[in-house]
Formats: structure tokens, C-alpha cells, sequence
């Protein structure tokens, strides 16, 4: 099923949501601060699919599919009017946000559902400047949106369950994989992101490697794994008991900054250890393990000889 979508900011982010949602067939209208500024962009897009499709990053035909799908609004007001969903894409500034959020559910349809990419705002603290609000969550599409899989979907505590639902499907069926999460500061993503950042500046910071070292010892180590494992199914395959552990020598040198988190305690006090006991995190059956072994291993030369295709990073 296609859909008549709208995005309003037309900026990279923007742009290349667009891009996603038009050449999963849908209809898409493009709208910016002025029509100048939308049809710029619209050619941007268009030029920059025909190198994308020359460089085997989109498939044969997309510049095509963008022409017939993707189309530029004069107005936001324009652009929303017939809309199914609409993706606001604006600036990270609250009050702009409230400004168009405002436009754009007043020119919109009552039951057309609204989605911004905010990666950092507050849901909730937006959806007062919407009109239905129970109709507007946040739906976070990371840089680049064509070539980044995952989207952060996330329901402020007024956003309708069936809302959630209909704007999951929408981006599923741009091939795309959600995750829905809790209107919290930094939200998930970040979160987790910005956590790394900061234990890894600590490090430089205090002289123990260089930036370099430690790009180098992410992307080779347990960075290497998370392609294809997330934190939880690493922590089952290593051993709970063994992460309790690390926790416990941590804490000799940091104590308060790596407190044993307690819901790992409670789960190796009940003798959830992991694959190794059939139970953990992720629950995974004691009876899956060697196929689960057998995966990672063919997952991991796999990722290896696509690096090695790929040869180094232009970062030097």
C-alpha cells in the first residue's frame, strides 16, 4: 500500500527521507521556507540520485521512480493538505519546530499523521503546538536516511497506539527496521551514542590512547560485532557472570562510574548466565546455541572480507 506523505524541510535530512519514502512508491511532496529553496533542493535530489545510480548505491530506474514521485509544494500548506503522513524535518530549535508543527496541523487533515525527525527534542514538550496531538510521535531517521536501516519511533504519552502502528508500517515498507521507544531526553540513540563519545574523549583525556587508537580498537573489537549483535546478545554470548566480573574490576578504579547496573546482578543471582545457562537478556534457548555460535562466526568473516572489499576509510 503507497501513501501521500509530505516533508517539510527539504534540507539533507529532509531530502533524503524523501528519497526513501519515494522510491518506496509513495507520492511525495516536498516543502521548504520558500518554493526556491524547495525546487533547489528538489534538483539536489535528483542529481544526486543519478550519481548514487551510477555509483551502484541506488538500483537502476530510481532517478525515474524520484521524478514520478517526488514533487515540490509551493507552500507547506500545499504540501500537507492531502497528506497521509507528514515528516517534519526543520531545525533542532523548539520554537520553530512549534511554528510549523502549527502550520502544519492546521492545513492539514484531522487524521493524517504527523512524525518528526527531532533527534534531541522532547516529543511531548512539541506536541503542544499540534492540533490532535494524539496523532503526532517522533519518527527519527538517522544520517544518511538512504543507507541507514534503522528508525527511532517514538510515541509521546498522548500518542495513539494505532498511530504508532500505521507510521511503523509506513516505514517498514521502505525496507527500513523501527524501534519504539520512550519520549525520554536523548531518547535512545543518542543515549547510547553520546555515552561512547564521552567514555572515549575520558580516555584521550586522560592520556591512556589517541583518538586514533581508539577509533582503531572500536571498529576492530566489540564495534566489529555490532553490525550484527546488540549490546544484549553480546552480553548472553559472553557470560553474564563474566560481565559481572569486569563490573566488579571496574569498580577498582571507577567506582561510581561503573556500578554493576542491577538488573545484570539479578539476572546471574537467579542463574540466568546467558546462552550458556539457556536464559539471560534475551532469553535464548540452551538448544540454539551452537547454531547461534555457527552464525556469528560466519557473520563475522563475512563482515571481514566486506571491509577487506572495501579496503580503508579515506580518513588519512
Amino acid at each position: 500500500m503507497t501513501h501521500t506523505i509530505a516533508i517539510v524541510g527539504s534540507g539533507y535530512m529532509g531530502g533524503g527521507i524523501a528519497q526513501v519514502l519515494a522510491l518506496a512508491g509513495n507520492q511525495v511532496y516536498l516543502a521548504d521556507i520558500s518554493l526556491e529553496v524547495t525546487e533547489k533542493n528538489y534538483q539536489r535530489l535528483i542529481a544526486e540520485s543519478r550519481d548514487f545510480v551510477a555509483a551502484g548505491l541506488f538500483a537502476e530506474g530510481s532517478t525515474a521512480l524520484l521524478e514520478a514521485n517526488l514533487h515540490v509544494a509551493a507552500t507547506v500548506e500545499d504540501a500537507v493538505a492531502g497528506a497521509d503522513f507528514i515528516e517534519e524535518a526543520v531545525p533542532e530549535v523548539l520554537a520553530i519546530k512549534h511554528d510549523i508543527l502549527a502550520r502544519i496541523s492546521a492545513a492539514a487533515r484531522p487524521e493524517a499523521i504527523i512524525g518528526s525527525n527531532t533527534s534531541t527534542i522532547s516529543i511531548g514538550d512539541m506536541a503542544s503546538a499540534v492540533i490532535h496531538p494524539e496523532r503526532f510521535l517522533g519518527v527519527h531517521f538517522s544520517n544518511p536516511s538512504p543507507f541507514i536501516p534503522g528508525v527511532e519511533v517514538i510515541p509521546h504519552t498522548g500518542t495513539a497506539a494505532d498511530v504508532v502502528d500505521r507510521a511503523r508500517e509506513i516505514v517498514h515498507s521502505t525496507g527500513k527496521q523501527t524501534a519504539v521507544v520512550k519520549d525520554v531526553t536523548g531518547f535512545v540513540l543518542n543515549r547510547l551514542q553520546y555515552a561512547l563519545f564521552h567514555e572515549a574523549t575520558q580516555l584521550v583525556e586522560e592520556g591512556v590512547a589517541t583518538p586514533d587508537d581508539i577509533d582503531t580498537l572500536v571498529r576492530t573489537t566489540f564495534g566489529f560485532r555490532l553490525p550484527i549483535f546488540g549490546p544484549f546478545a553480546i552480553a548472553d554470548m559472553a557470560g553474564l557472570d563474566v560481565y559481572n566480573f569486569c563490573y566488579a574490576s571496574l569498580q577498582t578504579g571507577f567506582p561510581e562510574r561503573f556500578a554493576t547496573p542491577k538488573i545484570l546482578t539479578d539476572l546471574v543471582d537467579a542463574g540466568k548466565l546467558g546462552t550458556k545457562s539457556g536464559g539471560g537478556f534475551l532469553d535464548v534457548p540452551a538448544e540454539r546455541t551452537a547454531d547461534l555460535i555457527a552464525y556469528r562466526n560466519k557473520a563475522y568473516v563475512a563482515m571481514q572480507k566486506l571491509i577487506d572489499d572495501l579496503g580503508p576509510a579515506p580518513l588519512h
